[in-house]
């Protein structure tokens, strides 16, 4: 049959039919194909390196946003707890406030006791803090002793002995805690200083040890950025004296008019000081607003140390450092104390809490307010917090000078004023020693800032790379000073002759033994450090990827964990070996891998060979 050329036509027509909106959605996918490879595809505008610059410069920022942090911290908390403390005694030895306020409830008696449990209770603080550091965490750890200070300050609402007793008890537990835990805060952000600043070295991706001297800058810069910081803790804690209780006070010639002699010549604190020093009492109502104004900065304190302070350590970093055993733990800080270089540094030790609570209660009292009257206290302690400040910064010359200078030139100016001091011996009611006075002070407060950033820049370059003994190291650090303060507390009623003895010996046996031990570094003797144990994981987690076999029995762990100490014991001593270098050891240590070389080859063809029947019977299957 023959096709017309009309239904030719009609056909062609209907093979070129297009179907319809055909020619849109093929542009719309078109056009969502290149926005969907423009989306996922390599951007021209992004610069990894760039990127990575800018996450690591944020977590620098972080890092100083953490020293800042945390000496703020420390500051409100020592400023709210000297300035209350230091009302309190006031308004307690008025023998006026005691009998209208509270008559027989015994204010002495819980003065004396309330001291005693801070002064006394830090003894035994070497026993619990690396305990309580490494269960609860460096950061958790200020946290907590941040509320016991704001406990303490609580307790002033209701003075009474059950209230008063116990809170100072807890502080006494927290003083040497708080101030391990600060000192490894600070020697920590300088080391993740280092590495966010170092994050292309290879030692730093592998999360290796630090190179010796490696974050030293650091230490050194944020040691010196923590005492400025804190010593305006002094400065701030004389606001409660000078705002609120300055009106009550007496003048001079009421509260020294039975005063014989000040200075070198007494014995005890201030011999024949009128037990009324307060023209008349402040309201109950003021007292209950300033304290109420220190709890709300107690409680400022607390949430910088929650909110502002990052943590000291990697969660698995942690783990670690918790996984050695609790016992091992308790141990290591007496095990430490074998180290001759901590050993030759406890002298200092001692000498840094001997002088500052001998300036605070010592020379402020028996030369200060015995010279002065006691209304002039307030001016002393703020010109040696604000000398303290400032000094502070002279430790930054560490950067380019050796290390013995910053406690070595603290040592010295102590050293002329001690002596100075043992011939100073005024009368009573001298208002023109007010010059010669503040002058002493700020020399003090110079020789303080040196040897308080001296000795804690001394500790951290020490040790500053070590990063699982920071904690170790600092509380036997601040528990000697704990000693340091029983001492002042137990020395109270001596001449002040002996006092400034005791000081001048403490410090010279202190720049002997520094010098002794400068010696031996330099000489490289070889220290002796406990080994810390590895880290025993009880509980399998996700962090360390380990499989756990739900079949395996107790018997069948303690087996393979002492076959892999065999491992570990048989690398060691090859390595003792390699270093030996002896030739008969050497002609052994070859055979013994020679002989050590074939097991590895023949459990290869052994695995080989079983392989191959397992492919061979697969094929018969």
């Amino acid at each position: 049959m023959e096709v017309t050329e009309g239904e030719q036509l009609i056909e062609d027509d209907d093979q070129n039919v297009v179907p319809p909106n055909g020619g849109v959605n093929e542009l719309l996918d078109e056009g969502q194909e290149g926005e969907m490879e423009e989306f996922l595809g390599p951007q021209a505008q992004y610069n990894e390196e760039e990127e990575e610059r800018k996450y690591y410069r944020r977590k620098r920022l972080g890092v100083i946003k953490n020293v800042v942090a945390s000496s703020f911290g420390a500051m409100i908390v020592y400023s709210v707890y000297m300035g209350l403390l230091q009302m309190q005694l006031t308004l307690h030895y008025d023998m006026t406030y005691r009998e209208v306020k509270y008559s027989n409830l015994g204010l002495e008696d819980i003065d004396r006791k309330m001291l005693m449990g801070i002064n006394v209770t830090p003894i035994i603080g070497l026993l619990y803090t690396p305990v309580l550091i490494r269960f609860l965490g460096t950061k958790w750890m200020m946290f907590l002793a941040s509320g016991i200070y704001a406990l303490f300050v609580s307790t002033n609402y209701w003075e009474r002995y059950y209230t008063l007793v116990p809170s100072a008890v807890a502080i006494g537990v927290a003083i040497v805690p708080f101030w391990a835990s600060l000192g490894n805060y600070i020697t920590r952000m300088a080391q993740q200083y280092y590495e966010y600043a170092n994050y292309k070295e290879e030692h730093v991706q592998e999360q290796r040890k630090l190179p010796k001297g490696a974050c030293h800058s650091y230490i050194i810069t944020f040691q010196s950025v923590f005492y400025v910081i804190f010593s305006l803790s002094f400065v701030f804690a004389e606001f409660p004296m000078r705002l609120v209780l300055h009106e009550h006070l007496h003048e001079k010639k009421h509260v020294l008019w039975n005063v014989k002699t000040c200075g070198a010549a007494i014995k005890g604190i201030i011999p024949g000081f009128n037990s009324t020093v307060l023209t008349s009492l402040p309201r109950s109502m003021l007292l209950i607003q300033v304290e109420s104004i220190l709890m709300g900065f107690a409680f400022l304190a607390m949430i910088v140390f929650l909110l502002l302070c990052g943590p000291a350590y990697r969660p698995t970093e942690e783990i670690d450092l918790r996984s050695i055993g609790w016992g091992n733990i308790f141990q290591l800080p007496f095990k430490h104390l074998r180290d001759y270089r901590l050993r030759l540094l406890c002298p200092f030790f001692i000498y840094s809490g001997l002088e500052m609570l001998f300036v605070i209660s010592g020379f402020s009292l028996s030369y200060g307010v015995c010279i002065l009257g006691i209304k002039s206290l307030w001016l002393l302690i703020v010109v040696y917090g604000l000398s303290c400040s400032v000094f502070s910064l002279l430790s930054l010359s560490l950067l380019r000078l050796p290390r013995w200078v910053c406690l070595m030139g603290g040592a010295a100016v102590h050293g002329v004023l001690l002596v100075v001091l043992l011939a100073l011996s005024v009368k009573p009611n001298s208002p023109e020693y007010l010059g010669p006075l503040l002058v002493i002070m700020v020399l003090w407060g110079l020789g303080s800032a040196l040897n308080k950033t001296g000795v804690s820049t001394v500790v951290g370059i020490l040790y500053g790379e070590e990063k699982e003994r920071l904690d170790f190291v600092y509380t036997i650090y601040h528990w000697w000073q704990a000693i340091a303060i029983f001492v002042v507390y137990l020395w109270s009623q001596m001449p002040m002759r002996a006092k400034l003895s005791i000081l001048l010996a403490t410090l010279l046996l202190a720049c002997y033994c520094y010098w002794v031990m400068e010696r031996r570094v330099a000489r490289k003797v070889p220290h002796r450090m406990p080994r810390i144990p590895r880290p025993r994981h009880k509980v399998k987690g996700y962090r360390y990827l380990e499989e756990d076999n739900s079949d395996e029995s107790d018997s069948e762990r303690s087996g393979e964990d002492d076959d892999e100490d065999e491992v570990e014991r048989m690398e060691e001593d090859e390595h003792v070996v390699e270093e030996m270098g002896a030739r008969d050891s050497e002609e052994e240590g070859q055979d013994a891998r020679a002989e050590g070389g074939d097991l590895p080859r023949a459990r290869q063809r052994g695995a080989e060979g079983q392989g191959a029947h397992v492919e061979d019977d697969g094929r018969e299957i």
